[in-house]
């Protein structure tokens, strides 16, 4: 196998609300698996694999991972983190709702309003172990062939920036996109830039990144557990449901998207049926059967 030979080169910008730390690999000359590349996808090195980060890299919420952090530093109210706590166990229980994540975009912003950019990258440096400690193995054995097959990774999360960023490169992961607060003379004003990077603004975010770094939709792959995040999962050709919520999981069978329920220990279909090493090595692939049928169903659901 070659040594893997490639040359970044990263741009900084913000995009309606949602920050994107672009790296724009050349394309990749190491040799691959061919059950999930080239054999199947001739243009595999222009695609890009985007993950949402709430309860689908991670089991909970990052937000109250977060919060539990800025509790301790004293930068957030018992009462504010006992709130917190209550909607991390709901979320993590049932999902996460439009006017739930509207009401912790709020409440986020307004604990921030004041504080300078300094303190949450600061907090930053103490989230990001703490998260990654949470993310599932399976979803890093998925990120890691997407890797092999020469694929650039993203985590999309409506998660602030400072999170969402590291993050991905702690992950060994080419970036990130999450939400921007807006900034003046060094300090949060408790405002975005733009909407948040939610449901469509994530839309909007990937499309930018995808015609600046030369990604092409129609090879990329998306992972998420909300239907919330339909309008990802539609940008791309290959779309995966993980651990979905009722309504994502009823819209995935009935347009055909694989369904795949991680549980943190052992990677399961949709049946619980315990995926071996050769049923990680294809998860990829699993997406590619249900694209003539997911085509036509997506077709038929407009």
């Amino acid at each position: 196998m070659q040594d893997r030979r490639q040359v970044n080169f990263q741009i900084q910008v913000s995009i309606k609300g949602c920050s994107v730390r672009k790296v724009c690999p050349t394309r990749d000359v190491e040799t691959v698996d061919p059950t999930i590349s080239e054999s199947q996808h001739p243009n595999a090195d222009r695609g890009a694999a985007f993950f949402d980060l709430d309860r689908t890299l991670i089991p909970g919420s990052s937000v109250f991972t977060l919060a539990s952090v800025a509790w301790r530093s004293g930068h957030l109210s018992t009462r504010q983190l006992l709130h917190d706590a209550w909607e991390a166990l709901t979320f993590r229980t049932s999902g996460a709702t439009d006017g739930k994540t509207e009401k912790t975009r709020q409440r986020i912003l307004g604990a921030i309003k004041g504080q300078d950019a300094y303190t949450l990258q600061k907090l930053s440096s103490q989230v990001i172990p703490k998260l990654v400690a949470q993310v599932r193995p399976e979803s890093l054995a998925l990120i890691h062939d997407h890797q092999l097959a020469g694929r650039p990774t993203y985590i999309v999360s409506a998660s602030p920036i400072e999170i969402v960023q590291p993050l991905a490169l702690a992950l060994g992961m080419t970036g990130g996109i999450g939400t921007h607060g807006e900034v003046v003379d060094d300090c949060y004003t408790g405002e975005l830039i733009g909407p948040f990077c939610y449901g469509t603004g994530k839309v909007v975010a990937i499309m930018e990144l995808a015609r600046d770094c030369g990604y092409d939709l129609s090879q990329s792959y998306s992972y998420s557990d909300a239907a919330s995040d339909l309008p990802m999962l539609e940008s791309t050709k290959f779309s995966t449901a993980v651990n979905p919520d009722h309504e994502l999981s009823k819209i995935a069978r009935e347009r055909g998207y694989p369904i795949v329920r991680f549980d943190g220990v052992k990677q399961r279909d949709a049946q619980g049926k315990v995926w071996g090493r050769r049923e990680r090595k294809i998860a990829i692939a699993l997406s590619v059967g249900a694209v003539g049928f997911g085509i036509g169903r997506r077709t038929l659901n407009k």
